[in-house]
C-alpha cells in the first residue's frame, strides 16, 4: 500500500522529466481546499491532486471543483486500489498518473494527459498571487500602483490592462520566482511602500 508521503517526491522526480523547467509548490490554499501541489511551468499552472491507497474519494468532487477555477490543467496521481475507477471521479480533461512498486521503486505511469481546463478562472489564477507579486506585474506593465486599493481591485485592473496571453506568462515568472525565504521581508517593505 502506498500512502501520499511514499509518492511526493519520486513524483516530483517524474514530472521533472516531463517538464524540465518547473517548480513544485506544495500544500497551496484554494478556495475551500487544498492543492496536494501545484506544478508551475513557464507557460502554465497543473494543479496535482494525490489519491493515495489510503484515501478514499470522499472530498474529491469539490476538490475537483476548486482545481477547476485555479489552474490551467488538472493531474490526479492514484494507486493501484483507484486506477481502475479514477476516471469516473474527474473530468475528462483531467491527466491521470497511475503510481505502483515495481521490484522495489515506485514506478509512474501516465494513464491519461492533462488537456488544456476549460473552467479556470483568470481570477483565480491571479489570486494566488502576493500582493508584492502583484505589484512586479502592474510594474513592468506601466500600470497605475493603486496602494490604498483592495487586492480585488488590483486584480480586476490587471486583467482589464494585460492581454491574457502575456498576463498568463507574467503570472507563471512570478510563482517560479517566489522566495518563501524572503517574503515576509517582501511584504514588510511593501506595506510600508503602501
Amino acid at each position: 500500500m502506498l500512502y501520499d508521503k511514499d509518492i511526493r517526491e519520486p513524483l516530483f522526480d517524474f514530472l521533472d522529466e516531463f517538464y524540465p523547467t518547473n517548480r513544485i509548490i506544495e500544500e497551496k490554499q484554494m478556495g475551500r481546499s487544498r492543492a496536494d501541489a501545484v506544478l508551475v511551468t513557464p507557460d502554465a499552472l497543473y494543479g496535482i491532486e494525490i489519491k493515495s491507497d489510503a484515501d478514499t474519494y470522499a472530498r474529491l468532487s469539490r476538490q475537483v471543483r476548486d482545481y477547476n477555477l485555479f489552474y490551467d490543467y488538472n493531474y490526479v496521481v492514484v494507486g493501484t486500489s483507484h486506477a481502475h475507477h479514477i476516471m469516473e471521479h474527474v473530468p475528462q480533461w483531467w491527466g491521470i498518473i497511475t503510481v505502483e512498486i515495481e521490484n522495489g521503486r515506485t514506478d509512474f505511469y501516465i494513464l491519461r494527459t492533462p488537456q488544456k481546463n476549460p473552467k479556470v478562472k483568470l481570477k483565480r489564477k491571479l489570486s494566488i498571487l502576493w500582493r508584492p507579486e502583484l505589484a512586479h506585474i502592474q510594474e513592468i506593465n506601466q500600470m497605475p500602483k493603486y496602494r490604498q486599493k483592495s487586492k480585488d481591485f488590483v486584480i480586476e485592473k490587471i486583467m482589464e490592462k494585460i492581454p491574457e496571453d502575456i498576463l498568463q506568462v507574467q503570472v507563471c515568472e512570478e510563482l517560479m520566482q517566489r522566495d518563501y525565504h524572503e517574503i515576509g521581508k517582501i511584504i514588510a517593505e511593501y506595506k510600508k511602500r503602501s
